[in-house]
């Protein structure tokens, strides 16, 4: 699929000169204003430390999310320790944190929390380099915290098995990036007019199709979008994760992509779509919300109740949406402890109604917590 003379956007003649139908595109502007405005006038009715859990579910969600995209799996309570720890939110017992997440977590919060601090070579090369503090990705060496050199080929993005792969999109060639990544940080630290959210679709897409880094592109092409995002919101504090609605919809998400950068600087649908996927992503964190909000009744109707520390680490694991069916051999196995352990700790939330037995049945009786009264 080709436009004119050139296959990709970045070879047209006009580029980056972006085009985009506001017309087309007002509705969903307001649709998303709308949810946004509902999401932070609910937030505006809880207290500060509500608020400080649903930003660290988000973020924890969002550092989680952006790299599964990319096919990487992080631990989740490292993830929440790393960002509960820098946020000075109190979540008991700390797990262990590698470099690896830390250097995601370092990202994620220094896009967002300092939003309206300028975007730099200098600030990209940074979190290029805590995404990779190794040097390689996986098993392979990799230039970091600077632009790719083409040295093995030109970036392609592709897919397939080896002698068969489909090229997605080739990536403008590396001794073009000075001029090229020049001319994005100085339209993305300037005031070009744009309505914010359009320019945070705008820096995802255009900072995703220059690709400038060996790996890492399209987690730091999304934490160029949070950090626009989070200047259109006005607030660094983050309640909803892009990133996980991606992931969500990762197929369409690519598929727009490819589809964008294959035809012309008329971005319109991109942008249609980008829109779309923000307020489904305001819309999930309502539900985060309220997850948040009767995890914090749970606390409170068995505040006076004494727990041990294995208790209240598999209670939030419940709270939080444990995947599966909580066991006594699975109790024993996340909380470390022996068979008879576990089966003590469960007995003594049983009785005093913290647990429940589930009603599934099964060969392995099952545990859950029981719903509180609104």
């Amino acid at each position: 699929m080709k436009s004119g003379d050139y296959t990709y956007i970045w070879q047209a003649p006009d580029w980056p000169n972006w085009r985009y139908d506001l017309t087309t595109l007002a509705q969903p502007l307001a649709d998303v204003s709308r949810a946004q405005g509902l999401l932070m006038g609910r937030l505006a009715d809880v207290g500060m430390a509500l608020r400080d859990q649903a930003s660290l579910s988000a973020l924890t969600e969002d550092v989680m999310k952006t790299s599964e995209i990319e096919g990487e799996h992080l631990n989740v309570e490292s993830v929440r320790s790393s960002i509960a720890r820098r946020l000075g939110v109190d979540i008991g017992a700390l797990a262990p944190v590698d470099r690896h997440v830390e250097g995601v977590v370092e990202m994620v919060l220094d896009a967002t929390a300092n939003c309206q601090s300028a975007i730099t070579r200098e600030r990209l090369f940074g979190w290029h380099a805590a995404l990779f503090p190794t040097g390689y990705t996986g098993m392979s060496k990799i230039n970091v915290g600077a632009w790719r050199d083409d040295a093995t080929g030109p970036m392609q993005v592709v897919s397939g098995p080896i002698g068969r792969q489909r090229v997605h999109f080739e990536a403008p060639p590396a001794d073009q990036l000075d001029a090229e990544t020049e001319g994005f940080l100085k339209w993305a630290n300037a005031p070009t007019g744009e309505p914010p959210l359009i320019k945070a679709g705008l820096a995802h897409l255009w900072f995703v199709t220059l690709h400038p880094f060996d790996d890492g592109n399209g987690r730091i092409a999304r934490a160029v979008g949070d950090l626009f995002l989070a200047r259109a919101d006005g607030c660094p504090q983050r309640f909803y994760s892009l990133s996980a609605q991606i992931q969500r919809e990762r197929k369409a998400y690519y598929d727009i992509l490819e589809r964008t950068q294959k035809t012309s600087l008329d971005v319109t649908e991109w942008l249609a779509w980008f829109l779309d996927t923000l307020h489904r992503a305001v819309n999930q964190a309502q539900i985060t919300m309220d997850a948040v909000l009767a995890k914090t009744r749970f606390w409170q109707r068995w505040a006076t109740t004494p727990l041990n520390e294995r208790q209240v680490k598999l209670i939030n694991r419940l709270l939080d949406g444990f995947e599966g069916k909580l066991t006594s051999s699975k109790w024993a196995s996340i909380a470390k402890c022996s068979p008879d352990t576990a089966l003590r700790d469960i007995t003594y939330l049983l009785t005093r109604g913290v647990l429940r037995k589930a009603n599934a049945g099964g060969r392995s009786t099952s545990y859950e917590l029981p719903q509180l009264p609104e």
